[in-house]
């Protein structure tokens, strides 16, 4: 039986371009597939066709051929693929035609490329860094060590022994990916013996064990700006992992923890203090010295009659703001204390205070129990 003319098995036009015969077959494969058509001889052998129709006219070469002899181009070179069943040489048009078709899908791109110059880059590493609040408010620069793989100086991050060579992965034959069919589609996988180098070494280097890196504790210099926040993150830009036999490095990540202080408390830009204050100074007035950040006193003056719970604000007293001129503010939060264990004196001197007040000396809490006895009157 003669067989029919590809063009006519692939519906397209003689002049038809490589992206109409993609088309064409795609429609068509997906159809005749016998994975869509189990038991379905007439789908097997219309798929088989189809296939071969493509394989053919894909390649500019074989299409070449074919537009001036026809069949007979291929009829003496074992070229009609499919004609004895889905065979290795089969199965093997089959997987180019299925990487051109449906790479696009498996985000590879075929076999194209080869995988003899991959490389890994190294992990990013994290580091927690601990300051204090003074350290934030003046900046500086400090030494930290990070255990970390750095590149073998031995091989000079090539994971080969000094003097050896390599040869071609026999896994994947230098292409640095393996590939597999699960049912419709085939799969590329990153080769797992040379890891998708290509290349194999004839001797691993003896101080790496063949990964190029080793690992060794570094020390690195970090710039601790001024105004830093508590949780900020720095980056240093390939001051992580070496890459696996000379791949890029990796980053190193440090992250910024402030230690608990004895007076102030943080938000932003401003610092908060509690401060307890006798009851006397409150009550006549007064004021006081609070130390601040940069090794300095600032004054805290108490207006007379202050309440508890009221602050004082002391204007760009609290931190600087984060590569900024902008410096926050200091709150002076006032506690007001009771006193205690009274001496025979001071409770006399009290209790003759307490006849002469009124409301006007005590306008909150005179006000609240009048209204409170209103109440109980109604």
């Amino acid at each position: 039986m003669s067989k029919r003319d590809f063009y006519e098995v692939l519906g397209v036009e003689k002049g038809a371009d490589d992206a109409a015969l993609k088309s064409a077959y795609r429609k068509l494969a997906m159809a005749h597939h016998p994975d869509r058509n189990p038991g379905n001889d007439v789908a097997e052998a219309k798929f088989k066709e189809i296939s071969e129709a493509y394989d053919t006219l894909k390649d500019g070469q074989k299409r070449a051929a074919y537009d001036r002899f026809g069949h007979a181009a291929f009829e003496n070179s074992g070229g009609g693929r499919g004609s004895a069943g889905f065979g290795p040489e089969f199965s093997s048009s089959m997987s180019d035609i299925f990487d051109d078709i449906f790479g696009d899908f498996m985000g590879n791109g075929g076999r194209r490329g080869g995988g003899g110059s991959a490389k890994l880059r190294g992990s990013d590493l994290r580091y927690n860094l601990e300051i204090s609040l003074e350290e934030s408010f003046e900046g500086r620069t400090v030494e930290i060590d990070v255990p970390t793989l750095v590149g073998c100086t031995t091989c000079e991050g090539s994971g080969a022994k000094p003097g050896t060579g390599t040869h071609t992965c026999r896994q994947c034959n230098g292409h640095g990916k393996v590939r597999a069919a699960q049912g419709f589609f085939t799969i590329e996988r990153t080769c797992p013996v040379c890891q998708g180098r290509g290349q194999m070494m004839d001797q691993p280097c003896t101080d790496c064990g063949g990964q190029g890196r080793r690992q060794e504790s570094r020390t690195l210099s970090v710039d601790i700006p001024k105004g830093i926040e508590d949780g900020t993150r720095i980056r240093l830009a390939n001051e992580g992992e070496a890459g696996l036999r000379g791949g890029p490095p990796g980053d190193l990540y440090i992250f910024i923890s402030l230690r608990p202080h004895d007076l102030f408390q943080r938000d932003g830009a401003d610092l908060f203090a509690r401060v307890p204050i006798a009851m006397t100074t409150a009550a006549l007035g007064g004021e006081f010295e609070v130390p601040t950040l940069d090794n300095a006193r600032a004054k805290v003056k108490v207006a007379a009659g202050i309440q508890p719970g009221q602050r004082v604000r002391l204007k760009g007293k609290g931190m600087p703001v984060l590569r900024s001129k902008d410096v926050g503010d200091m709150y002076v939060q006032l506690d007001i204390e009771t006193p205690q264990a009274l001496s025979r004196r001071q409770r006399e001197l009290l209790e003759e205070f307490a006849k002469l007040e009124t409301e006007e000396t005590s306008p909150t809490s005179g006000g609240f129990f009048h209204r409170l006895k209103k109440m109980f009157e109604a």
